[in-house]
């Protein structure tokens, strides 16, 4: 959750070849996550970016 109330529990998470994960962002919805993760797969860069649920104990 945010300060603003507003909850974000999609993540798009970036991996490198070394296996290293980073958060790129927190989404309202898996739509709006998958298309950021798309967009950022189509620049043609060796990276994975996937898109996770945050378990709310956990956020």
């Amino acid at each position: 959750m945010t300060d603003s109330g507003v909850v974000l529990p999609w993540l798009v998470i970036r991996e490198d070849d070394n296996g290293n994960r980073y958060r790129v962002g927190r989404y309202a919805t898996r739509a709006e996550a998958e298309q950021v993760a798309d967009r950022l797969d189509d620049r043609g860069r060796r990276r994975l970016y996937v898109v996770e649920r945050v378990d709310r104990a956990t956020a």
